[in-house]
């Protein structure tokens, strides 16, 4: 089972482009394949061979779609807040995003196959039953990673961020913490202070 950094990877591939704009680190072809061999280790690869994958424009649209899903379901995870500015006035209705995601995660079936090493307890492993293409693989491994992050307790953890020009979701790792990063805390601050000095010196 791949562990829920990849589902945030995927969603983080939205970021700030450094001048107060949003970057897709999925624009072409090139980017996902790139994207998919860092990603390797985290990767359900039953179904392909990542060293060999190399997407197209077909590849690039399913796993693009399949992000949004995955971010509209973020910003439901992150309720009452608000999600994302990256996509906040665009997002798929949830119950749209639902059905893509587990319409993904199902594309690709699988049984489960009992392995006994000698010498070692037994453990139980699923194993696809079919040959799917790539794509279809990839995304049925990016989708059950969505699904076993969504549905276990990390949820409660999701927060987007909401420092000036910050577009990341993350996982909150202490009570006080409301950023993703110490770099957005600083421009944050910075902000409620320039903020504070306008108000000061309106007559």
């Amino acid at each position: 089972m791949a562990d829920h950094s990849l589902v945030l990877d995927l969603a983080l591939t939205v970021r700030h482009d450094g001048h107060g704009g949003v970057a897709d680190d999925l624009s072409g072809p090139d980017g996902l394949t790139t994207w998919v061999r860092e990603h390797a280790a985290a990767l359900d690869t039953d179904g392909f061979t990542v060293e060999a994958f190399a997407a197209d424009d077909d590849a690039l649209a399913a796993v693009r779609a399949l992000r949004a899903a995955v971010r509209a379901l973020f910003a439901r995870a992150v309720r009452p807040d608000p999600p994302s500015p990256a996509d906040a006035e665009r997002l798929l209705p949830a119950g749209m995003a639902l059905e893509l995601l587990n319409s993904a995660a199902a594309a690709v079936p699988t049984a489960p196959r009992l392995e006994w090493p000698e010498g070692r307890d037994p453990y139980a492993v699923h194993r696809g039953t079919g040959t799917p293409d790539a794509v279809t693989a990839l995304c049925a491994s990016l989708a059950r990673a969505a699904v076993h992050f969504l549905a276990g307790p990390d949820r409660a953890r999701l927060r987007a961020c909401h420092a000036p020009r910050c577009v990341r979701y993350f996982l909150k790792e202490h009570p006080r913490q409301e950023w993703c990063r110490p770099s957005c805390g600083n421009r944050a601050r910075v902000a409620r202070h320039q903020r504070r000095r306008q108000l000061h010196a309106e007559p």
